[in-house]
């Protein structure tokens, strides 16, 4: 199999997904609710996190939704705002958020790596480009990334395959050799829509081995395994 370019998910897959976001869902909750603590803790459980053990469900609107349909789905729950005024302040909250947010390993060192194969290396999360951007550039892995996709790029939402072949447009490789990781199915379902060459899970989000497996080639225990993975799948096969 011929791998030519990595599309990575951004929270659960770059990014520690309750270390970097539970204290944002529960700022965006709280403005929801106009500071009604009962009814932000509604809000955090119609969009997937529980109030209590600050756990976030896979596949949930917080796990996998754009800022859009967690505040349609804020809405529905109860929230009196109005659907782009709330967006707009989610927006603003998740790109405050990059700043403090928490990766799962040494990302710089990772791609660097990644990068001396000759991959080509982007990311494609449900978060705003800004967001995205911001979160790059503390993490020191900006210039390093040659295709940057959020919600708001102009490819689309996952699970359409549009961020997927934006990245294989932008790089001048066909969609069958991109693998896209990440830790919901969403990503995965995003692979299969754009016939990528590889859907690999991992394990550093919200998603779990029996949410994951049915819609991935490959689960992993998270990215710090993706050159192992690599090395085995492009050994040819002893005579």
């Amino acid at each position: 199999m011929k791998i030519t370019g990595i599309l990575f998910d951004k929270d659960g897959t770059l990014l520690d997904y309750d270390k970097s976001w539970e204290p944002v869902n529960r700022r965006c909750a709280l403005h929801a609710a106009d500071g009604d603590v009962e009814l932000a803790d509604r809000l955090l459980r119609a969009c997937g996190m529980d109030p209590e053990t600050g756990e976030t469900v896979a596949d949930s609107l917080f796990a996998a939704a754009a800022p859009s349909e967690i505040a349609a789905g804020m809405i529905a729950a109860g929230s009196s705002h109005e659907v782009v005024d709330l967006t707009r302040h989610l927006d603003l909250f998740f790109l405050e958020g990059a700043s403090t947010s928490v990766p799962v390993a040494n990302l710089q060192a990772i791609f660097l790596k990644l990068r001396e194969r000759g991959l080509k290396l982007g990311i494609a999360s449900s978060d705003n480009e800004a967001s995205i951007r911001s979160m790059a550039e503390y993490q020191h892995i900006l210039p390093l990334l040659d295709y940057i996709a959020g919600y708001d790029s102009g490819h689309g939402v996952k699970p359409h395959p549009g961020m997927i072949e934006g990245f294989a447009r932008a790089c001048g490789m066909p969609a069958g050799e991109i693998a896209m990781v990440g830790d919901n199915t969403h990503d995965l379902h995003m692979a299969r829509n754009a016939k990528a060459g590889l859907a690999i899970g991992v394990l550093t989000g919200t998603g779990t081995q029996a949410s994951l497996s049915p819609f991935a080639d490959h689960v992993l225990g998270s990215i710090e395994e993706l050159g192992t993975l690599l090395d085995s799948i492009s050994t040819p096969e002893p005579a």
